[in-house]
């Protein structure tokens, strides 16, 4: 088995593809990769280490099957587990709600009891608000495939490298 798993919901693919980009770049045989829409609250105990990706939809939503999973981390514990959070977003389209979803995320891991990690920096984005930022530090990997994808891998290899320090 291997010690990280990425759980990803992705209705248009774009999420499912970052997805496996961020799977190469963590080491294919170090990370599995799980569909949101094909997983159940038992996966949350065959691992320590998690990063929950989704797409944003409408004004800062989770996608649909993040939307449907959601409800069932109310019975997971998560103490001890270590999570870090992507989403993909559109800045030009939604500047007022870039990514708001991963602020629902961290915030149920955190209820949970697990530990969030895996923040980013906020710059060279252009949006107006969002919930994803709190004190000047984004709470996970914020992507925008429609406006900056060649940013992508770049940003993908450099969050990779500090979550590997995080992730112990």
């Amino acid at each position: 088995m291997a010690n990280i798993c990425i759980v990803f919901g992705s209705t248009t693919g774009n999420t499912r593809d970052v997805a496996q980009k961020l799977r190469l770049i963590w080491g294919r045989e170090d990370a599995d990769l799980v569909d949101v829409a094909e997983a159940d609250a038992d996966l949350f105990a065959r691992y320590d280490r998690f990063i929950l990706a989704t797409s944003t939809w409408g004004a800062g939503d989770l996608q649909d099957d993040w939307e449907i999973f959601f409800p069932q981390l109310d019975g997971v514990d998560l103490s001890g587990k270590r999570i870090a959070v992507m989403a993909l977003g559109d800045q030009q389209h939604y500047p007022e709600a870039f990514c708001d979803c991963v602020a629902l995320l961290v915030d149920k891991v955190h209820e949970r009891g697990g530990t969030v990690v895996g923040f980013a920096d906020a710059e060279n984005y252009i949006y107006t608000a969002s919930r994803a930022e709190r004190e000047g530090r984004l709470l996970g990997l914020l992507l925008d495939e429609d406006n900056q994808a060649d940013l992508t891998d770049q940003r993908l290899r450099g969050w990779v490298e500090r979550l590997r320090k995080e992730f112990g």
